[in-house]
């Protein structure tokens, strides 16, 4: 068993989705596709959007008072917000400034950390660092997206694939040998290429002419996309588990990043897990890119997939191109 002075895991989860729910028939009338070539190809039936007036601190806030009922802690007593998007408020401020003005979190140090759909298990890894030197007590952890005001919805191989919510958890000490036991992340910028969208910092201004020409959108090579994703969902996974000494045949869940069944069957595969053992909702929701993974995780726990004393894994990879994986014993 590996011992740690202040052992991390998660004390509580939440997480929200808008009420309107776009279809893939609803995008047939949209663009030249068909439910059967979604579905076939991503898993995907259907996707949650967020209405004109709502932003993307709205939903982290309610995601985040969901984990912090579970876990039984009051916003004055968190220490650090950590808001994983790509999608903030604004730049200025940030949107973990506005999330805790929302909760009243007087106490608590703020930051957005930006690793697109690896933001969520990038977060939870940094959250264990500040809980186990004992700065911190309580961090939540929010992952969060409008993923839609960024998407060409007359672009047919990016537009079925997203949608929009948000998913939190509180992260605080626990007994010794549960919470986080081992963990892997990294990057490779030479695929940043590969998924981004040229106009949304100071490189490419998003003026009139930018909008034209839909350089404000999300671009994506998927083939490139999908074969790095292949590699490394499973690699980071079996990374994570060997810093926590433990082996595939641990794992009671996986709950990886929800961006297509295929990919997410390959991790399965090269972790000889059954699809019994992971959890999947991407049917529902789409790609919520840095929501994805602490949504399926409170669906997860909601509908009782976890345990005390669980081997649970999280896996993910995003734009930038990074990875991240996490082990955790449930608490």
């Amino acid at each position: 068993m590996i011992v740690k002075a202040n052992p991390a895991g998660i004390l509580g989860t939440g997480h929200y989705v808008p009420d309107k729910i776009v279809t893939n028939a609803d995008l047939e009338k949209m663009v030249e596709t068909s439910d059967e070539w979604i579905q076939s190809r991503t898993g995907i039936r259907e996707r949650h959007i967020a209405p004109d007036g709502i932003n993307t601190s709205d939903m982290c806030t309610i995601a985040a008072r969901q984990a912090l009922e579970m876990a039984h802690t009051k916003p004055e007593e968190v220490d650090m917000i950590i808001v994983c998007t790509l999608t903030p408020d604004t730049t200025i401020p940030s949107t973990a400034c506005i999330v805790q003005k929302n909760l009243g979190a007087v106490h608590a140090a703020v930051f957005d950390l930006y690793a697109a759909c690896s933001g969520f298990v990038y977060g939870a890894i940094t959250a264990s660092q500040y809980i186990e030197s004992g700065m911190c007590k309580r961090v939540l952890v929010i992952g969060a997206e409008i993923l839609s005001r960024f998407m060409d919805f007359t672009d047919r191989n990016t537009c079925v694939l997203f949608g929009d919510g948000a998913g939190a958890a509180v992260l605080g000490p626990v007994e010794q040998g549960y919470g986080i036991l081992g963990a892997d992340m990294g990057a490779d910028g030479n695929g940043g290429k590969y998924l981004h969208i040229p106009s949304s910092g100071v490189a490419i201004l998003p003026t009139d002419e930018a909008r034209a020409k839909h350089l404000t959108y999300i671009k994506m090579d998927g083939k490139e996309v999908y074969k790095f994703a292949v590699r490394v969902m499973g690699r980071t996974a079996e990374k994570a588990l060997e810093r926590a000494g433990l082996t595939h045949e641990d794992i009671d869940l996986l709950v990886p990043h929800q961006a297509n069944i295929r990919i997410i069957q390959s991790a399965a595969k090269r972790l000889h897990l059954p699809m019994e053992k992971v959890f999947v909702n991407i049917d529902k929701y789409a790609n919520t890119s840095g929501a994805s993974i602490p949504i399926a995780l409170d669906e997860a726990n909601h509908q009782g997939c976890m345990k005390r004393g669980d081997i649970i894994v999280l896996a993910g990879f995003g734009a930038g191109l990074t990875w991240a994986g996490l082990v955790m014993k449930w608490y």
